[in-house]
Parts: structure tokens; sequence; C-alpha cells
């Protein structure tokens, strides 16, 4: 089977796959998505409904994907479970979806939220923000090309070190007073918000910041025993992260003015700086810039394993699995990480957001739509994990990004329309790759 492990390539361990999924979540978007929110959704409660809303959800797709990575267990993600289970396009588009708004556009927006942080925190040095993120680019492309193993160390340390960080922050900003619940308490009249087009794209940015709750899967013919460790790696990341959002976005909205977070993506660091002055705005704004190495080289990591699998399957691409003396794929190391380099410098961090969630929640819906098609189609075919609840999961995954994917076409239509073009690009490329088989 292509993607098996071997002596010389040994197999992704649960905690490096769950360090994945984790790192793959907790990037720009925890950090970023509150200024965006309150700007339409001006209420505690309702806030912190988007975020056990998105965790849930998110839940309800590790669920769906599990099933089907255990029928069908190879790396690749939605390129290789919507080839098998739908049809060969299906899965070319999707992943190269994934190639483009799955990792380069994520990794991306991290970059520039990682160079505004530490301009912020070092404007006297004069550097632009894009210099930043190019320099963040560069040293986790490094790691990735070096031994599996490191790059194992590597994921694992820096991902329960950006953990720990922000729990101590969470903790000590309790202590230091952000402590206003009534602010995040339930009110009358705000009953409105559950049903409106501007609360569908809030939780639209809320699905942002979960992106990566499949990260597990990208991995996944490189795991020793996929089908038991890939579902408690998908379902122990989300819930865990799940429980962090809420708690940190509770925080955020007790510790600073509404009016000063609204539309700005540097929101934790004006949470920070409210509430433990300048030194506390500045070591925040340092987890962050800490925690985002890790975030982009978990996104960089699953990328080149996407790559690589394409590779083995579509002619053009055939080189995209050459490997270096230690086992990296550094050709797909570079090409992603030249796209990355090249959306950086173009649009704004608000623009690529919301191109790469109406990409990702189109191909994800899919996915999970694929888990009923093959219990109708092929019920016969072993399933050691299914679906708990069934088929409650995939009707609430399909619904809610139904209705997001509604909104976002109505509100952000130059956004929408980014997408469509990169899913003709695509289709032009699937067939040049079908003149040649």
């Amino acid at each position: 089977m292509k993607g098996e492990t071997s002596a010389a390539n040994p197999p992704v361990s649960l905690a490096t796959a769950v360090a994945v999924v984790v790192a793959s979540m907790v990037g720009t978007g925890v950090f970023t998505s509150l200024g965006f929110q309150v700007r339409d959704v001006s209420a505690g409660f309702p806030i912190l409904v988007l975020w056990v809303l998105g965790g849930l959800v998110s839940l309800c797709g590790a669920f769906c994907y599990a099933e089907l990575v255990a029928m069908m267990p190879r790396s690749g993600g939605e390129y290789h479970l919507l080839s098998s289970a739908l049809h060969p396009m299906a899965g070319f588009l999707a992943g190269w979806v994934s190639i483009t708004a799955g990792f380069a556009a994520p990794m991306a927006a991290a970059g520039v939220v990682f160079g505004t942080y530490m301009a912020d925190l070092f404007p006297e040095l004069g550097i632009g923000v894009r210099w930043y993120g190019l320099a963040l680019l560069l040293l986790v492309a490094g790691v990735q090309l070096l031994s599996l193993q490191f790059v194992e160390r590597f994921q694992v340390g820096f991902t329960v070190m950006k953990l720990g960080l922000i729990g101590i922050f969470v903790l000590g900003a309790l202590w230091m007073g952000a402590n206003r619940w009534e602010l995040l308490l339930p009110k009358s009249g705000e009953g409105g918000y559950y049903v409106s087009q501007p609360y569908a794209i809030a939780l639209v940015y809320v699905m942002y910041a979960y992106t990566g709750w499949n990260g597990a899967v990208y991995v996944a013919g490189e795991m020793a025993d996929v089908k038991r460790q890939l579902p408690r790696a998908l379902m122990m990341g989300t819930l865990g992260v799940m429980v962090l959002y809420v708690g940190l976005n509770a925080v955020f909205l007790m510790s600073a003015p509404w009016s000063v977070l609204e539309g700005k993506p540097e929101v934790a660091l004006v949470a920070a700086r409210s509430i433990f002055g300048a030194w506390g705005g500045n070591g925040m704004g340092g987890i962050i810039a800490f925690g985002l190495v890790a975030h982009m080289s978990a996104m960089l990591f699953a990328g080149t394993r996407v790559l690589r699998v394409i590779g083995e399957d579509v002619w053009f691409m055939r080189w995209m699995n050459r490997r270096n003396p230690a086992g990296a794929p550094w050709l797909a190391v570079v090409v992603l990480a030249g796209t990355v380099l090249v959306l950086m410098m173009s649009g704004t961090f608000e623009q690529l957001l919301l191109y790469i969630q109406g990409l990702l929640l189109m191909s994800s819906m899919l996915c999970v739509v694929a888990v009923p098609w093959l219990r109708w189609r092929s019920p016969g075919m072993e399933r050691p994990f299914k679906v708990p609840l069934y088929p409650l999961p995939p009707l609430v995954f399909v619904g809610v990004t139904g209705w997001m994917l509604w909104a976002l076409v109505g509100e952000r239509p130059v956004e929408s329309a980014w997408g469509l073009l990169t899913l003709v690009v695509g289709a032009g490329l699937y067939a040049l790759k079908k003149m040649k088989g």
C-alpha cells in the first residue's frame, strides 16, 4: 500500500499525531478572530456559543473523517478520501484546495500575523511585517528538511510549550482581575443573533480557528496503527482545543473594551495589554509569536505529505515524492514554502481568512457526505471505527457548513469568486492529468 512506513521511515506516533492536530488548530485564528466577531455580534454569551458550536461541528467532522480513514488508511487527506469514495476528479480538486487554501494560505496568514505581532513588539527595529513572516517560513522549512525523528521532537516540544504558556496566560489573567463574568451571561433580546447572516459569518471566523481538526488524516499512512490511533488523535486534539478556545476567548472578552478589539487582528495583544499593562501585552505577543512556530511547522509537515501522495499518482507531479537523505520530501517542502511566500506578499489577513474558509468548508463537507454515501453504496466494507450517534454528526456538520457557505457567498462575493477561480484552475490541471491517464 502506498504511504506505508518502513525501517527507513519510522511511524508517526500518537503523541505526534495529536500534536499535529493541536498545533494545526492553535495558530492565528484564536488570537485574531474575536476582533472580527465583536464587530457584528456585540454580546458575550452568543460569542462563546460560537466557540462551543465550532468545536462541536469540528468534532462531528472528526468522527466522519475517522470512519473514512480507518476504512481507507493512507496519507493524503481529502485528496485520497474523495478519490476513493466519490470520484478521482473530486479528490484531485480537494487535493488542489488542500495545497492552496488548506495549507499555503493559512501559513501565509500565520506569517502575516507573526509579522504583525513582532513589528508591534519591536518597532524600533523598523523591520516590515512580511520580513518577519519570511524568517519564520525559512525556519520551519529548514526543520522539515531534517529527519522525521527530529521533526517529531520539534513538533511535540513546541506544541506542549505553547499550550503551557497559553494556560499560564489564562490563569494569570483570571488572577489579575479578568473576572467581569456579567459580560458573558445570556441576556434578553440576544436570540436574533443566532439566526442572522452576520452570526453565520462570525462562525466562519471561528471555523477558521478550528482549521486543522482533521490534521492527523494527512499523515495517516505514516502511523503504525492508524485504525486505532487516528480516531483517538482527532478526538483528543479537537476536544482539548475546544476547551482551550472557550477559556481563552472568555478571558479576552473580560479583559478589554470591545470597541478597542473591534476589527483588529492583534486582539490577543490588545486584551493582554488591557489587563497586564505594556509588559504583559508584550509577553502575550511573545507567546503568540512562539506558538506560531509550532502552527506553521505542523501545517508544512501535513501539507508536504499531501503533495507527496499526489506525486505518487499524478504523472506531472511525480517529482514531489523525491526525498533527501534524511527521508524528507524536499521538493514538496520547497514548492509549498514558495506558494506560501507568494500568498504572504499579497492580500490582507481578513481576505486570506475568508478565501481559505470558503474552499475548505466545501472540501470537508464533501468528505462528510462521503460517509452516508459509502454506507449506502458499500455497506459490506470493513469499518474499524464507526461514527457514534450516526446519522446526527454528518447531518449537523453538513447543515451548519451549508449555512456558512450560503452566508459567505452573499456577504463576501469577492473572496468567494477567488475560491471559484481556484477550482477552475484545479479543473484545468485535472484535465492535463487525464491527457496522459
